[in-house]
């Protein structure tokens, strides 16, 4: 009998050091997270200036790749005894029209010109003509009103004068007469006929649409604003408003505007929500300066897990022998709470859950979580086997880590825009400058994917379009 009572001593003591050994388990009832739907969140529009600048000379240069060569032929001499063949002889100049009172634009355009002219008649059936041909050089001055219509630059172009380099003769019945003279009253014809190829080749040449959704595509790619706090800007536009064409010296500026969807997203580079097909131009008379950018900061749980987990890093709770660290957090929404999942080590091992409300701290700018505590089944089995971790000091001190900073990374972020809003080129001929003011918080709203901080800045951005490359 003495023998199996110490052989069941040495058991027990074995037992009581291998407890006081090793740390307590803890294995509390997972807090099940809501039904995963699609994330769908409530924001406001912002508004981005987007003027374009449209040099003259680039319309010169488009437009002399567009008309060039053989611009008008009549070969029919029967109906009016003329055949005429005009041809682009130099390079076409554009310019302002200074001699108007408005915005107009002087056309000049070098031509040569081959006529075949009879002079004759036909009597009982014998044709009596004299036919001649030559070949003129001479300038033809146009002036255009300039509009805007359907994305494009609209001209209305009228002849103001066709000038002969020389002016050569035919004898007709005896006498020398200059050929211009009677070939001019042909103009009126040929007239028409060169106003509808300028106002042709100008509205081809200045169709800036894929000027612009090039420039769009680039603009709403979304760009990285903070690589310690993997913040990123997404732009996506919904709808682009532009004012009439104005000239200005050598420029045409047309002032439009953006309205789009401005959102921060935490995490890895997210997708790109352009759209061309879906892009309308909308006629305004005035494009507003002052700016108000309406932006959606959304942190995902599993992102925001990840920030909260960094901010656990090398931390014991507790004191003398009784501590733990967090090795991993997590973070999930359930019935208008969010629940945090901390994995611990130490005198207790296992996952303890809290909850509480997400709140926003003017002061700090960051989102905490207010009224926190452990969720009731995580708190009963504190209660009986770590006391001292469910007093309310350690909760606190757990509680100060379980924050992590969305506004402030776009502080951070306004540093890192400050390149993108100063002359920044996405691509050749597209410029952003801009500058921000302070950022203000606006809510909270919780989805079952994500949290997300509503901020509005105010200030202005200007996305400009100069040039046609």
């Amino acid at each position: 009998m003495l023998k199996y009572l110490s052989v069941l001593a040495v058991f027990l003591m074995i037992f009581l050091i291998s407890s006081c050994s090793t740390s307590n388990k803890i294995a509390a009832l997972k807090p099940e997270p809501d039904n995963a739907d699609p994330l769908v969140y409530e924001n406001t529009p912002s508004f981005i200036n987007l003027p374009i600048n449209v040099k003259i000379k680039d319309i010169e240069s488009q437009t002399n790749v567009l008309l060039n060569g053989l611009i008008y032929e009549d070969n029919n001499i029967e109906d009016d005894n003329i055949e005429m063949k005009i041809w682009k002889l130099a390079p076409i100049t554009i310019e302002n029209d200074k001699e108007s009172a408005v915005g107009k634009i002087k056309t000049v355009l070098p031509l040569k010109a081959l006529v075949k002219y009879r002079i004759g008649t036909k009597t009982l059936g014998v044709e009596l003509y004299n036919t001649k041909e030559f070949s003129l050089n001479g300038l033809v001055t146009l002036v255009s009103d300039v509009g805007l219509t359907n994305w494009k630059l609209v001209t209305k172009t009228e002849l103001k004068s066709l000038d002969w380099n020389e002016s050569p003769t035919m004898v007709v019945f005896g006498k020398n007469m200059p050929v211009t003279y009677l070939i001019n009253p042909a103009v009126k014809i040929f007239r028409s006929k060169i106003e509808t190829k300028i106002d042709a080749a100008i509205e081809k040449s200045m169709d800036f649409k894929p000027n612009v959704l090039a420039a769009l595509e680039k603009i709403c790619t979304p760009f990285q604003m903070s690589e310690a706090y993997e913040s990123w800007l997404r732009i996506v536009p919904i709808e682009i408003y532009s004012t009439n064409a104005k000239l200005k010296n050598d420029t045409f500026l047309m002032e439009m505007g953006m309205k789009c969807m401005m959102e921060t997203l935490i995490g890895s580079k997210p997708e790109s929500k352009f759209d061309a097909s879906k892009i309308v131009l909308k006629p305004v008379t005035k494009i507003p300066n002052q700016i108000t950018a309406n932006i959606a900061a959304v942190s995902t749980y599993a992102e925001a897990s990840k920030i909260m987990t960094k901010n656990f890093a090398g931390q014991e709770f507790g004191s003398g022998s009784k501590k733990v660290k967090v090795q991993n957090v997590g973070i999930w929404h359930k019935s208008d709470k969010m629940v945090i999942a901390l994995d611990v080590l130490g005198t207790v091992n296992g996952t303890i859950y809290l909850t509480g409300f997400p709140q926003y701290n003017e002061q700090t700018k960051e989102i905490y979580f207010d009224k926190l505590d452990y969720a009731l089944d995580t708190k009963s089995k504190l209660m009986r086997t770590a006391n001292w971790m469910a007093q309310g000091l350690v909760l606190r001190k757990i509680q100060e880590s379980c924050r992590y900073s969305i506004v402030p990374n776009l502080e951070e972020g306004k540093q890192n825009m400050a390149t993108y809003l100063k002359n920044y080129s996405p691509m050749p001929g597209v410029f952003v400058n801009g500058k921000m003011e302070d950022i203000q918080f606006n809510k909270i709203q919780l989805t079952n994917k994500a949290i997300i901080a509503f901020i509005k800045i105010n200030g202005t951005v200007n996305v400009s379009v100069d040039g046609l490359k």
